[in-house]
């Protein structure tokens, strides 16, 4: 597992790099990378079995804290996962674009 940078990560984004994001529904909602797949950190290790063997996995929180904790644990299962440093927070505080959708109930 490895930590990456703003600017590989947007490289990586930019040629359709799989990337998922630890954090919680609500946060995801409030704006994520586009492209991004919610994976929840409690709900990781459940759908490990869904993530790409080959190639890198880029995992990203809102500040990087979480992104490596899941990071490391798809490494260990195997994975080449790599955390986004800074999270999503420093991806928009650079001025990057994020995507917001409203949140869906199911009642």
């Amino acid at each position: 597992m490895r930590e990456v940078d703003l600017a590989t990560f947007a490289a990586a984004v930019a040629g359709g790099a799989t990337v998922i994001d630890v954090r919680e529904p609500h946060e995801y909602a409030a704006g994520h990378v586009e492209g991004a797949r919610l994976v929840p950190l409690g709900q990781l290790p459940g759908r490990t079995g869904e993530l790409p063997r080959t190639g890198p996995v880029y995992v990203i929180c809102a500040s990087g804290a979480r992104s490596l904790t899941a990071a490391e644990y798809l490494a260990r299962a195997g994975i080449d996962a790599r955390s986004v440093a800074g999270g999503t927070g420093a991806w928009r505080r650079s001025g990057r674009p994020v995507v917001a959708e409203a949140l869906q109930r199911v009642f």
